[in-house]
């Protein structure tokens, strides 16, 4: 890497307006729940394969405040250049309670309605001043429903005439081999 792409290098990694200063690992599962059972010779295989949520497992560091002069810690006064590890903990913590579903960009891709599945933070001696957190995200699979107006059930005296067009989904005609016919 060159001195100009190292200077002007941007975080591409993001989780919601999280950035973070260092990416550990970042860990993709994606994952197509096939039946068990049984499938008939010809039948679609979609109907017995589905996928399930995207899930990444993020290893991430954020650094901690730094004093915005050299000779005085003014952290210590509540003047410092970025969020300390506390800080950003717990805004991590109010995202995940929020269950608001909000994009994540890693190096591999980019993921649209995450939610937090796990925030998991570890401190120990040589990590007392930054935030070194495994943050387990999933996919919510969003879809709409769609409302069918319907007759009441006491105007249907005459059947199909006062029930309203429904969908029954897309029909598909099959040949009949009948024996005997040629």
């Amino acid at each position: 890497m060159d001195i100009l792409s190292t200077l002007f290098h941007q975080q591409k990694r993001k989780i919601e307006l999280f950035v973070p200063s260092v990416v550990i690992s970042e860990k993709h599962v994606d994952t197509l729940e096939i039946t068990q059972h049984p499938v008939e010779d010809k039948a679609p295989i979609t109907d017995h394969a589905f996928r399930l949520p995207a899930e990444v497992v993020m290893e991430v560091g954020f650094a901690g405040g730094g004093s915005l002069l050299d000779l005085l810690d003014t952290s210590s006064y509540g003047l410092s250049y970025k969020l300390g590890p506390q800080e950003i903990y717990m805004q991590l913590l109010e995202l995940q309670r929020s269950r608001v579903p909000f994009d994540v960009v890693t190096g591999k891709r980019l993921y649209r309605n995450m939610l937090m599945r796990v925030l998991d933070v570890t401190t120990d001696k040589a990590k007392e001043n930054v935030l070194s957190a495994t943050l387990t995200l999933r996919e919510v699979l969003i879809t709409s429903a769609q409302k069918n107006v319907i007759a009441d059930k006491t105007n249907m005296s005459q059947g199909v005439s006062t029930s309203a067009i429904q969908n029954a989904g897309v029909k598909s005609l099959k040949p009949v081999n009948k024996p005997g016919l040629s």
